[in-house]
């Protein structure tokens, strides 16, 4: 299935605005946080982030369908010895626009930043935000699904009497369990803790998150041939990992220089791709020559000797 990419340099409150409302099917981000990439994006303030912000979630809010969903990447700075509440701030403020709070995923940051404060330890994680516009939205579980685990060998090889029933909780909570529905599976459902690296290579961004983190929610909350928005796109992840799997995708970023890294990178992406498919191409037809191959017609040197005669 042919996708199409596309990435618009400008301020997203005002490149939205020529879109229709309901256009996209999910809008997964991460934008730049209040007072950080003063060099990159000119720093909001913690006190005008919510007001900001909501000018721009606004016009999410206008062009993302019923059934999407809003995926926010943001985690808020610690300032004066304790953390910033904006990002809270923003979590009700969000709700009053209309949004609904669905979910809050985190994402913990297996190779975080080493060091040492005196009040706090590493920062090993950062919030992923979910927000829909109603109750009902679409939501893929089976595509993001684990695999069960070592644990599973052992824990399901001897079963005692209550593992094979529905056993109810002996605290009073209305709780049961059956053991037994496990033995079967190979697969589970995931946790709302998501372990992943940060990414070793920045492209040339200030802010680049790793391409694993845009691919969990682009497979969880979308189908093929979507429309993603990334309205933050930045080096072009997001973009990147959309085309791969079969959506189509818009990035919006403010800086020229970063709209053609991520330009770039969809076109290395692309390029990829092409590469791959002509390879598996070329097995196919391989396998298919090979089935196909018409039987050797030709006599063998033994076959073709006239047979001898034998006396009665």
């Amino acid at each position: 299935m042919a996708t199409k990419i596309k990435v618009e340099q400008g301020d997203c409150v005002e490149v939205l605005r020529n879109y229709l409302p309901e256009y996209f099917d999910l809008i997964v981000t991460s934008p730049p946080y209040a007072d950080r990439r003063q060099h990159t994006y000119g720093g909001v303030k913690p006190e005008h982030y919510v007001e900001w912000f909501l000018e721009r979630s606004a016009e999410f809010h206008r062009v993302l369908k019923p059934t999407g969903s809003f995926v926010l990447n943001i985690k808020e700075k610690a300032e004066n010895g304790e953390r910033h509440t904006y990002v809270l701030e923003l979590i009700l403020a969000l709700r009053k626009q209309g949004w609904l709070w669905t979910e809050e995923y985190i994402w913990h940051k297996r190779n975080c930043y080493p060091g040492k404060w005196p009040n706090r330890f590493r920062d090993a994680w950062e919030r992923c935000l979910h927000f829909t516009k109603q109750r009902k939205f679409k939501m893929n579980q089976e595509a993001v699904m684990v695999p069960m685990g070592d644990w599973a060998d052992a824990r399901l090889k001897s079963l005692g009497k209550n593992d094979v029933v529905r056993f109810d909780s002996q605290v009073g909570s209305g709780f049961g369990k059956n053991i037994a529905n496990w033995t079967q599976r190979t697969q589970a459902y995931p946790t709302n803790v998501i372990h992943m690296a940060t990414e070793c290579g920045n492209k040339n961004h200030s802010a680049a998150f790793p391409q694993a983190l845009p691919e969990w929610f682009i497979k969880l909350f979308s189908d093929e041939g979507d429309w993603v928005l990334d309205p933050f796109v930045g080096s072009g992840t997001t973009l990147e990992v959309a085309r791969s799997l079969g959506r189509n995708a818009v990035g919006i970023d403010l800086l020229p220089e970063y709209c053609a890294i991520a330009e770039a990178a969809v076109a290395d992406a692309q390029y990829q791709l092409l590469e791959e498919r002509a390879a598996y191409d070329k097995r196919e037809k391989k396998t298919s020559d090979r089935i196909h191959r018409k039987p050797d017609t030709k006599l063998p040197p033994e076959a073709a000797r006239k047979p001898r005669r034998v006396k009665a």
